[in-house]
C-alpha cells in the first residue's frame, strides 16, 4: 500500500474563452492608455486647452502598471471568472470617469465611450452581470453631469464651445466605431472558437461512451464464447488421437490447422478480456520497441503470406510497456490494408519530436472522399457489412487516449496511408513501474 495521497484540489471551471477575452481587455487598455496620452498632448499643446495634466497623466500610467501585473499573473492561468472580468471592466470605467471628471464631465464627447464598455460587458458576461455594468455606467454618467471640473477653453481658438463639441463628437464616433468593430469581432471569434471546441469535446465524450459500450459487448461475447471454444478444443484433441485420423495425413493436417485457428481465437478472446481489465498479469509485459514492431510484423506476415514489409528507422531500441490495445489497433490498420492490398503492405517506423510514428502504406484503391472527411466516426465504412467501420474508429480513439493523433490520406499515385503518431512518453518503461 502506498502512502495516503492528499485530496486533490478541485479544478476551477472558467467561462469559455475567458482567458482570450481578458487578453482583449488588456489590449483595449493599452489602446486606451496610448489614446489618453495622445489626447492630453493634443488638447494642451495644439488646442491650447488648460487642463490639470498631473492627475490626467497618472491614470494611463496606472493602467500600464495594471496591464503589466495582469500579464505577469496571467502565466499558467486557464481562464478568469465572471467576477474578475467584471472587475476589469469596472476598473476601466472608473479610469474613464476619472479622466472625464478633470475634463468637463458629460460636456466631454468622450462620455460615449461608456457605451462601448456596456457593449463589451453584454458580450463577455451573462445578462445579470452585464446589467450591473450598465447600471454602474449610468450612475457614473449621472454623477459626472453634476460633479466635474469644467473645461478651461482658450479664447479665440474656436467659435464658441459648440464647434469644439462637434469636433469631439466626430473623433469620439470614429474611435468608438473602430474599437467596437475590432474588439467585438475578436470577441465573437473567441466565442465561436469556444463553441467549436465544446462541440468537439461533446463528440469525444459520445465516442468514449460508445467505446465503453463496445468494450462491455466484447467482454460479454468473450465470456460467452469461452465455454464452447473450450469444448471444441477438447473434441479436436480427441480427434487428433483417433486411429482413423492418425492414418489419414490430409485429415491430420486439416485438424492441425483447425487447432491452430482455435488457439488463435482463444488468444484473441484473452486479449479482449485483458484490454477490458478482467485479467491482469502480476507484471506488465515489458519489451523493446524493435521487438514489439517485429513481433507484430511477423504475426501479420504469416497471415498475409509474406505481404508485410517492415522498415524500422528507429535507431535506439527503447524499452516500452506493450499495450494490448495498441497491438490490437495496429493490427486493425494492417488488416484493413491487407484486405485491399493483399500483395503489398509496408510498415514504416521512425521517431519524430519524441513521438513514435508508424505509417502503414498499401496499394489499394484508397479512401473515398466522404470517408476521409469523417474518419474516426463509428460505422463509417464502404465495405457494406453490418457493424463495419469500427476499425478506424477504435484506432483514432485509442491513439487519442495515448496522447497521439491519426492521419489518414490517399497516396499520390495509388493506395492509402494511415499514420499513427504516439508519444514515446506514454509507452516508455520507467524503472520501478509494474
Amino acid at each position: 500500500m502506498s502512502a495516503t495521497q492528499p485530496p486533490s484540489t478541485p479544478r476551477t471551471i472558467y467561462p469559455a474563452a475567458s482567458a482570450r477575452n481578458m487578453a482583449l481587455l488588456v489590449q483595449l487598455r493599452w489602446v486606451a492608455a496610448a489614446g489618453q496620452l495622445i489626447a492630453i498632448w493634443v488638447s494642451v499643446q495644439i488646442l491650447g486647452v488648460r487642463l490639470d495634466v498631473a492627475p490626467l497623466v497618472a491614470v494611463p500610467l496606472l493602467m500600464v502598471v495594471i496591464n503589466g501585473l495582469t500579464l505577469l499573473l496571467d502565466r499558467g492561468r486557464e481562464g478568469y471568472s465572471h467576477v474578475e472580468l467584471l472587475g476589469a471592466l469596472t476598473l476601466d470605467m472608473l479610469a474613464l470617469a476619472w479622466q472625464l471628471y478633470f475634463s468637463g464631465g458629460t460636456s466631454n464627447p468622450f462620455t460615449f465611450l461608456f457605451l462601448m464598455q456596456i457593449v463589451i460587458a453584454a458580450i463577455l458576461l451573462p445578462p445579470n452581470w452585464s446589467a450591473i455594468v450598465a447600471v454602474m455606467a449610468g450612475l457614473i454618467v449621472a454623477r459626472l453631469a453634476f460633479v466635474h471640473r469644467p473645461l478651461d477653453l482658450p479664447t479665440g481658438t474656436f467659435d464658441g464651445t459648440i464647434e469644439l463639441f462637434q469636433l469631439g463628437n466626430l473623433v469620439c464616433f470614429v474611435l468608438v466605431a473602430a474599437l467596437l468593430v475590432f474588439f467585438v469581432i475578436r470577441m465573437d471569434r473567441n466565442r465561436r472558437q469556444s463553441e467549436t471546441a465544446l462541440a468537439a469535446l461533446r463528440q469525444q465524450a459520445t465516442e468514449e461512451q460508445h467505446i465503453v459500450r463496445l468494450g462491455l459487448l466484447a467482454s460479454g461475447a468473450a465470456h460467452e464464447l469461452g465455454t464452447p471454444m473450450a469444448t471444441m478444443s477438447v473434441i479436436l484433441g480427441d480427434w487428433q488421437r483417433h486411429p482413423a485420423i492418425i492414418a489419414d495425413p490430409d485429415l491430420r493436417d486439416e485438424l492441425q490447422d483447425m487447432a491452430s485457428e482455435l488457439k488463435r481465437c482463444k488468444s484473441i478472446l484473452s486479449g479482449i478480456l485483458l484490454s477490458a481489465g478482467e485479467a491482469r498479469g502480476e507484471n506488465p509485459q515489458i519489451t523493446t520497441l524493435g521487438e514489439f514492431l517485429e513481433t507484430i510484423a511477423a504475426e501479420w506476415n504469416e497471415r498475409g503470406h509474406g505481404a508485410i514489409r517492415l522498415r524500422n528507422s528507429i535507431e535506439a531500441d527503447l524499452s516500452i510497456v506493450a499495450d494490448p490495445a495498441l497491438r490490437q489497433i495496429i493490427g486493425n490498420v494492417i488488416d484493413n490494408a491487407l484486405e485491399v492490398s493483399p500483395d503489398f503492405v509496408e510498415i514504416r517506423a521512425e521517431m519524430a519530436a519524441g513521438d513514435i510514428v508508424l505509417t502503414v502504406l498499401d496499394l489499394g484503391p484508397g479512401f473515398a472522399a466522404d470517408m476521409l472527411e469523417s474518419i474516426g466516426r463509428p460505422y463509417n465504412s464502404t465495405k457494406g457489412r453490418d457493424g463495419g467501420g469500427l476499425g478506424l474508429f477504435l484506432v483514432v480513439n485509442v491513439v487519442r487516449k495515448l496522447g497521439g493523433r491519426v492521419e489518414v490520406k490517399n497516396r499520390t499515385a495509388r493506395g492509402a496511408m494511415v499514420r499513427l503518431e504516439i508519444p514515446m512518453a506514454s509507452l516508455a518503461y520507467r524503472t520501478g513501474e509494474g
